[in-house]
């Protein structure tokens, strides 16, 4: 049986000439994709601003820790593309940053 580690991973990527009716409806939703929106679900948690230039998603990943970190991303991007699909909205060239929060060090100021 094999350790499962908990992954922070960002997917970030640009919209890829949306269409108007696409444009409408990023735009007439932006609100609640903001920065005040953002956390790591399992679902992905969409971000963007009007400007439609450029977007992020933010996952939580459970995986095996010997798959590492290019698998989280592999897993987190894949949601992304399908996410991205059922909404209709096209996208350019994916790339994520992952982190492991196992294996994370926490440096706490003023500890001795």
């Amino acid at each position: 049986m094999s350790t499962q580690h908990t992954y922070r991973v960002i997917v970030r990527g640009t919209w890829d000439g949306p269409t108007d009716e696409g444009r409408a409806a990023l735009l007439a939703d932006v609100d609640d994709h903001g920065l005040t929106q953002m956390q790591f679900t399992e679902e992905g948690s969409l971000t963007y601003d009007r400007t439609l230039k450029h977007f992020s998603y933010r996952f939580v990943v459970v995986s095996d820790a010997s798959d590492g970190d290019e698998m989280a991303a592999a897993i987190a991007e894949d949601r992304a593309e399908r996410a991205l699909a059922a909404l209709g909205h096209a996208h350019g060239r994916l790339r994520s940053s992952v982190t492991d929060m196992d294996t994370m060090k926490v440096n706490y100021k003023g500890r001795r």
